[in-house]
Parts: C-alpha cells; sequence; structure tokens
C-alpha cells in the first residue's frame, strides 16, 4: 500500500522505513527540509501528493535533559502543531489509518512502577521534559476525538526511551546511552582519568532497540485499531549507574566516573508494563540490553568521523 512516514529519514524512521520496503510497500519519507509540519499548508500539500493509505506519524522536535530546558516552547509548539495538522489532514484526506508515535514523557513525574497506559492523567509529567510530553497528550486526545466525532482510525503508541545503531550523538541534544558511549569512547581515546555525568546515577530507565520499535510500530499498523494508548517496551528498568557500567564495559573505557549532583536526575523511575501491547498485536521486544549496546558501540566506533 501507499505508505507516508513523518521523521521517515530519522532514528526510528529509517529503520521503520527500510523494514517497510522490504515488506513491498510504496513508503514516501517527509522531510522537514520539503514540508514543514507546523505549516497546516505544507502538511496538506504532502497530503494531497501522496494520497497516504497508511500513515506513520513520527516527526518531532526532541532531546535529552539539556536540549528539553533550552527549548520548553519550542518543543512544545513545534510537537503540538505537527501532530495536529497530521491528524487534521488525516481526516480531511479520509485516511485509512494513522499510527502516531507519542512519548513516555506524558507519564506523571512520579506514576507507579510499572507505568501503566491508565496512569498517563494522574498527574504532571517530570518538569524538565513536561512541555514535550503535554503536546505528545494532547496530541492522544486529538485522535480519540477524531475517532468518536469522524472515525478517524488514529492508533496512539508510547514508545519508551529508544537506542541502537544510528542514534543521535550529539552531546548537546543526545539521550543517555548514546551521550554516555560517546563520552566514554573519546574519554579511552584520550586515556582520560575520568568523566563527569549528569545527576547521582539513581534514577532507572528502560531502553527499547530501535528494530524491536520499528517492528512494533509495524505489528501496531496491522493488527491494531483501537482508540486506547499502547506502550511500547521491554517492560525492564536499570539504573543509570549500572548503564553506565555496561557502556563502561562495551567501549573500554578504564576511568573513574564522577556524578555531577548539580545537574537534575530527571524522572525518578521508568519502566512499562507491555502487557497491552502483547494481548493487543502480539508485541515483545527480543534485544537485550547488553547485545544491543555492544551493536550500538560498534556502530559508533565505525561511523564516527562522520
Amino acid at each position: 500500500m501507499r505508505v507516508l512516514v513523518t521523521g521517515g529519514g530519522g532514528f526510528l524512521g529509517s529503520r521503520l522505513v527500510e523494514r517497510l520496503r522490504g515488506d513491498g510497500h510504496d513508503v514516501t519519507i517527509a522531510r522537514r527540509a520539503e514540508y514543514d509540519l507546523t505549516s497546516m499548508e505544507a502538511t496538506g500539500r504532502l497530503f494531497d501528493q501522496t494520497e497516504p493509505e497508511l500513515v506513520f506519524h513520527l516527526a518531532a522536535e526532541v532531546g535529552g535533559i539539556g536540549a528539553n530546558r533550552a527549548n520548553p516552547g519550542r518543543y512544545w509548539y513545534a510537537n503540538l502543531m505537527m501532530g495536529a495538522h497530521v491528524l487534521e489532514q488525516s481526516r480531511v484526506h479520509a485516511t485509512p489509518k494513522l499510527v502516531i508515535a507519542g512519548t513516555i514523557c506524558s507519564y506523571p513525574k512520579f506514576t507507579p512502577v510499572p507505568f501503566r497506559e491508565d496512569d498517563l492523567w494522574d498527574g504532571y509529567p517530570e518538569e524538565t521534559n513536561a512541555p514535550y510530553g503535554v503536546a505528545k497528550k494532547a496530541i492522544l486526545v486529538g485522535a480519540q476525538s477524531y475517532r468518536e466525532q469522524y472515525g478517524t482510525n488514529a492508533i496512539f503508541l508510547l514508545p519508551v526511551n529508544l537506542y541502537g545503531p544510528g542514534d543521535n550523538f550529539d552531546l548537546e541534544t543526545s539521550h543517555v546511552i548514546p551521550a554516555l558511549i560517546r563520552k566514554m569512547v573519546e574519554a579511552a581515546d584520550r586515556g582520560d582519568g575520568e568523566i563527569v555525568l549528569w545527576g547521582d546515577g539513581t534514577p532507572t530507565r528502560e531502553f527499547l532497540y530501535v528494530g524491536d520499535c520499528a517492528r512494533g510500530l509495524a505489528l501496531a499498523a496491522e493488527r491494531y485499531d483501537g482508540g486506547d494508548p499502547v506502550n511500547l517496551g521491554t517492560g525492564e528498568e536499570i539504573a543509570i549507574s549500572d548503564l553506565a557500567e555496561l557502556v563502561r564495559e562495551a567501549t573500554g573505557f578504564e576511568g573513574a566516573i564522577r556524578w555531577d549532583t548539580s545537574k537534575p536526575n530527571g524522572q525518578p523511575r521508568r519502566r512499562l508494563d507491555t502487557t497491552r501491547a502483547e494481548e493487543l498485536f502480539g508485541f515483545r521486544a527480543t534485544m537485550p540490553l547488553r547485545e544491543g549496546i555492544a551493536r550500538t558501540v560498534a556502530w559508533y566506533r565505525e561511523h564516527r568521523a562522520a
């Protein structure tokens, strides 16, 4: 079928596009240079030209804690507008199906562990990424409202923190795993005696390999047509301090790790209840974290000059 993937040139999108094309679909990638999805006119032009039968909305402006603190207004506006415009044009063009990628950042700061989809509205998100998380959660409300009023078949998925080959390794905007990998590889190459990491290492996070996430998106598009949001993850959490040791092992960094407690920790814990995804469309993550990190380190060493 004709498939449109917004953000299809990005980290997750490129993996999904590869998978979809391998399955024989005619895939169009919506790139920011050609279509500014914060503009309704540009989004309408995109839908007019592609006439998609299936849309994956993955485009987002996002980054780690530092990037979220530096760009709260932009992250709120851009993500809200892009999601609203894609949803509205899906309605206008009677698109048969729309798959929307939300974010784990939409959950309340002190969500009981494991995070269940019904907990989304039980509090305000962690402050450093709340504008981004609230914008994405508003798109969930829009998708459910469009389903109720217009019959729009829009489903909403909540991927946990992603990682893997091809990730963003820019220290100004990257997430924790690529940031740890880059810092440790470069420190090991220089022979540095220590590296400095944010926070105190106690928060926990859950990480989903990018290939697993792409498979989950494809399965949901094929098998799920409901209005309830669905978590995508592994159901396993790891402390940031333990994660740093895994990355140390994979990179060969032998120096000390110093924690800068003047920097924020972010949300205290993250671990998802992944029952709904398995029951509704048969998704279960398969990549072990240690192996996924090793693959990511190998990719970074091979491509870092670029």
